[in-house]
């Protein structure tokens, strides 16, 4: 699984935004602690936004929070709000991948490895990341 920029950032975004609630985050602070471009951020968080997982707030006071709760956004819902599908196979939905003759067992090969990916992604919350990084020093960001 190839996890480009986007998705990172995408994830970590959402991870500081979780820790923060109930407060709303405002992207100029997200893009300072977290170290992502600031306009590059802004479409993530549209992104976000559309499928469903953020909520923007407009304002003086406004800011950014979780449309659910962290215990019912996982970590794959993130991945594929930014990215589209967890694995392709030539760009293309690794269910649609056709092999024959020698190759004929390969496309069960590329099934099981998005199995495996979704096995982790779709079962890690937003809230078990946020409970781990308790053990870490915390990066507050300015409301």
């Amino acid at each position: 699984m190839y996890v480009s920029a986007r998705t990172d950032y995408a994830v970590r975004a959402m991870l500081a935004i979780t820790a923060e609630h109930p407060h709303l985050v405002k992207a100029a602070g997200l893009a300072a602690t977290q170290d992502i471009p600031l306009s590059f951020l802004q479409g993530i968080l549209l992104d976000l936004r559309r499928a469903g997982l953020l909520h923007s707030h407009r304002g003086v006071d406004g800011g950014y929070a979780l449309a659910r709760a962290a215990t019912e956004i996982t970590v794959g819902d993130v991945v594929r709000a930014v990215g589209g599908a967890l694995t392709t196979v030539r760009g293309m939905p690794t269910a649609t991948a056709t092999y024959h003759g020698a190759a004929s067992g390969l496309r069960d090969v590329w099934v099981a490895v998005e199995e495996a990916i979704e096995g982790v992604v779709d079962h890690k919350t937003l809230a078990e990341l946020s409970r781990l990084a308790k053990t870490h020093q915390p990066s507050p960001i300015k409301h």
